[in-house]
């Protein structure tokens, strides 16, 4: 479905067997790069490509339907989460600056 995907980051919670057998059905070519936090770290830390994700909740979550989890339905939250992309995605075409 999305053959130009090439690595999905996810962080540490996303790193067990279930995880990797759910991933390898769906989307077999696609490669999981987990990004940890050092064990030596104190404090805040940036980790790398983790603020790619956190950014892009931060803009999806400007949406007051995906602020809170009213759906009773997967599909119905699946649908209203691809509604805030195509508008994000929509605003950073049409506003290039």
């Amino acid at each position: 479905m999305y053959p130009f995907l090439q690595t999905l980051f996810a962080d540490a919670g996303y790193q067990g067997h279930k995880f990797q057998r759910a991933l390898a059905k769906i989307l077999p070519c696609l490669e999981p790069e987990i990004v940890k936090r050092s064990d030596q770290a104190k404090g805040f830390e940036v980790l790398p490509k983790r603020w790619i994700v956190e950014r892009t909740i931060a803009w999806l979550n400007r949406c007051r339907r995906l602020a809170k989890d009213w759906e009773c339905l997967n599909r119905k939250a699946l649908a209203f989460l691809r509604l805030a992309s195509i508008r994000l995605m929509l605003r950073k075409l049409c506003n290039p600056s």
